[in-house]
């Protein structure tokens, strides 16, 4: 597997990054993880927008799903023709909240151009990938990705808080893309995002190789995340995500 980094600026796009957005490749395949804010632009560095086989979206927070709207455009009005449909798997009610976020009526929305999925509990394939979702602890409905392909394995995060689902989800995995949005510091909110220490431990729980910090919030300091995660007991490698950066998982 290839994995590029498009976007991995946490909640709103920085001045060095888009929003989330990842693109994994296998066998032909292109996946996007992800199509945050900002993150259509630098995809098209990397790959053509009709080149793209699929996306997951990992919940429906702006810095996550936005740039949906403008692929929508790229691929509705494109002067030869509409492509192909590709499918767009997300939690319930993508297809409506895509609709509402271009101001489009709820019928047909997207769905000349997407075919919207849900979904389902646990694995299913998409394309020569199995894809494994588990619920997250975020305040919308969110998951998190378990990718394997040939005896590889991915996982990605998406925005929780402290989860038993994510360490089973990235147990083992090869490359860990997990969310590091908050510093240690007092009275943080519950249940949202997982600081850099917590991301380490998660990443040592679950016996991971590699530890990818992301969804680096630009008021912070991404130094000072990398630090926190290293003082953890994990002690596999651990960097921070950079834009553009590309890693083979084999």
């Amino acid at each position: 597997m290839l994995v590029t980094v498009i976007g991995c600026s946490g909640s709103f796009p920085g001045p060095e990054s888009p929003a989330s957005c990842y693109l994994v490749e296998a066998d032909g395949y292109s996946l996007l993880l992800d199509l945050g804010s900002g993150a259509l632009g630098a995809l098209q560095r990397h790959r053509s927008l009709y080149e793209i086989d699929a996306v997951c979206l990992t919940h429906l927070h702006a810095d996550h799903c936005l740039d949906l709207c403008g692929y929508w455009v790229a691929r509705r009005y494109h002067p030869d023709g509409l492509p192909p449909k590709i499918p767009v798997y997300g939690p319930a009610g993508t297809a409506e909240r895509m609709a509402r976020a271009y101001d489009l009526d709820p019928e047909p929305g997207m769905r000349e151009i997407f075919d919207f999925k849900l979904f389902r509990h646990g694995s299913q394939d998409i394309g020569p990938f199995k894809v494994t979702t588990a619920r997250m602890c975020h305040p919308v409905d969110a998951f998190g990705f378990r990718i394997e392909y040939d005896g590889r394995v991915v996982a990605y995060s998406g925005d929780t808080g402290a989860s038993a689902n994510l360490v089973e989800l990235a147990r083992d995995a090869d490359l860990f893309l997990c969310e590091a949005s908050f510093l240690e510091r007092p009275n943080l909110p519950a249940d949202l995002h997982l600081t850099a220490r917590e991301a380490g431990e998660h990443a040592a729980r679950a016996g991971v190789r590699k530890l990818i910090l992301t969804h680096l919030v630009p008021w912070n300091d991404k130094h000072e995340s990398l630090a926190e995660a290293k003082e953890t007991v994990f002690r596999g490698k651990i960097e921070l995500a950079r834009q553009g950066a590309v890693y083979e998982v084999r």
